[in-house]
């Protein structure tokens, strides 16, 4: 249980979560969903309301994440970071150790870039359909622009450790150390 509970952690913050913001985004142009999403808060939830409601999350999650590999993935690779050089037919028996990379770095870089992709475009379809009105409305565009940099940084920082990671655990020698010789 304990396996399909990291699981599950892993994917509901790469995809789910930012999938959800870019569906509040859209709630801005299709009032319809804005209403279906806020329902929940209100009245309670079906579970066919909630798969339904999941199911979108995923969908828009994965696509956001397709905009993340358009932009953000290339924009970390022109400025510096790497991926990693790895000799992948070292995986067998690091094949655990790979899948803690995975949930201790990679879903996070997902979560910190997907949600930033999200974040923009929510920000942007809210922007675009509603004027600046008010100074409290200043105070959300610097709120926005705050999370923005942080989602940004931390994403920088999490692909770094998991290219590091992944190209020492693929790269080293038999006892998974690197810069060791397989002699």
């Amino acid at each position: 249980m304990n396996d399909v509970s990291r699981a599950n952690f892993g994917l509901v913050i790469a995809f789910v979560i930012p999938g959800f913001i870019a569906l509040w985004g859209l709630g801005n142009y299709e009032p319809a969903l804005g209403d279906w999403l806020g329902s929940a808060s209100v009245k309670s939830t079906s579970v066919g309301g909630f798969l339904y409601v999941m199911l979108a999350a995923i969908a828009a999650g994965l696509t956001i994440s397709t905009f993340r590999w358009l932009t953000i993935d290339r924009l970390h690779h022109m400025t510096g970071v790497r991926p990693p050089v790895s000799d992948f037919s070292r995986l067998g028996e690091r094949v655990e150790a790979f899948q803690v990379l995975l949930d201790g770095h990679y879903r996070f870089y997902q979560f910190y870039s997907n949600g930033l992709t999200a974040l923009v475009f929510t920000y942007l379809s809210w922007r675009m359909t509603h004027a600046v009105t008010r100074t409290g409305d200043l105070w959300l565009d610097a709120g926005c622009l705050a999370v923005a940099i942080v989602f940004f940084l931390g994403s920088r920082d999490t692909l770094k450790k998991y290219y590091q990671r992944v190209e020492g655990l693929l790269n080293s020698g038999p006892s998974g150390r690197y810069g060791q010789d397989d002699n």
